[in-house]
């Protein structure tokens, strides 16, 4: 059985807490959707991911494809306010000259991502110009990682995606925390309440985060909303192994599956070219 977006349906193995794939819209990365409360939003994610270290048990494992890879450089897709990285970055290592990380977007968030920069000890670098993540841009050379961001693409977009990653003989690395689950629904609650709590030590202070939060409430609200539909929009690990069964990349070697021994599951597809591809995963 097909769903709406050509992907398989397994009606017969299907969790009652598991919910079917929509694709619908996020709030924040509407074009229309004003780039100071888009701003705010990505600042509270960035946030919550340094506080919570969410993806901090995949760092062994994007080491061992950092390693692989020997290049030294890691390309950053839909960063939005940085992401994870603050933390990450300083479990990472790379050979010999260390590791760069550039973050990039296609709404960049300029005052986020240079105070990341700022904050990095020189680890962490942003590009400027926005980036079309179907067609990255040739200098930007190295591993290209996604942190709960890849859902937010349709099927043929993931594609393409996963496509010009391959094109670019470069390695590609998706991370989502989101799925599609009751219980997952139920901590993404928890988690835009803890942001909400959170909101005055959020950096850089402004006052107007402030009022966006608790006086018109507008950046909890699109949270809760986008958090929501993050989940139900998140790819299941069978689908993810459809749509790389889809492209052409013969001489590619992918893993796809769930880390689980962090604070929450960690679904990943990691996909290199077969010489660079890493002996043993953790």
């Amino acid at each position: 059985m097909l769903d709406e977006n050509g992907l398989a349906v397994d009606t017969t193995h299907q969790s009652p807490a598991t919910v079917r794939r929509i694709q619908f819209i996020e709030i924040h990365e509407q074009p229309w959707f004003p780039s100071f409360l888009r701003d705010g939003v990505t600042d509270a994610l960035q946030f919550g991911f340094n506080l919570f270290k969410t993806y901090g048990s995949i760092a062994p494992r994007l080491q061992s494809i950092i390693d692989s890879e020997g290049s030294g450089s890691i390309v950053d897709l839909c960063s939005g306010g940085g992401g994870p990285w603050l933390d990450l970055s300083r479990k990472l290592h790379g050979k010999d000259s260390g590791l760069q990380i550039w973050l990039t977007d296609k709404y960049p968030n300029h005052a986020a991502l240079k105070n990341v920069e700022g904050s990095s000890e020189n680890r962490i670098s942003y590009y400027p110009e926005p980036v079309d993540v179907t067609n990255v841009p040739r200098e930007l050379k190295g591993l290209r990682t996604m942190f709960t961001s890849f859902h937010h693409f349709a099927p043929e977009m993931a594609r393409a995606i996963l496509q010009n990653a391959v094109d670019a003989r470069s390695s590609i690395c998706v991370f989502e925390i989101s799925r599609r689950s009751v219980s997952t629904i139920a901590l993404t609650l928890a988690f835009v309440f803890a942001l909400g709590v959170g909101t005055p030590w959020i950096r850089p202070f402004r006052w107007s985060r402030l009022f966006w939060t608790y006086v018109v409430p507008v950046i909890p609200g699109v949270l809760l909303f986008d958090g929501v539909v993050s989940c139900l929009r998140t790819y299941s690990t069978k689908e993810l192994r459809e749509i790389v069964d889809s492209l052409d990349a013969a001489d590619y070697q992918w893993d796809i599956d769930m880390e689980r021994s962090g604070r929450v599951p960690v679904t990943f597809l990691i996909g290199c070219p077969r010489e660079q591809s890493p002996k043993s995963i953790p």
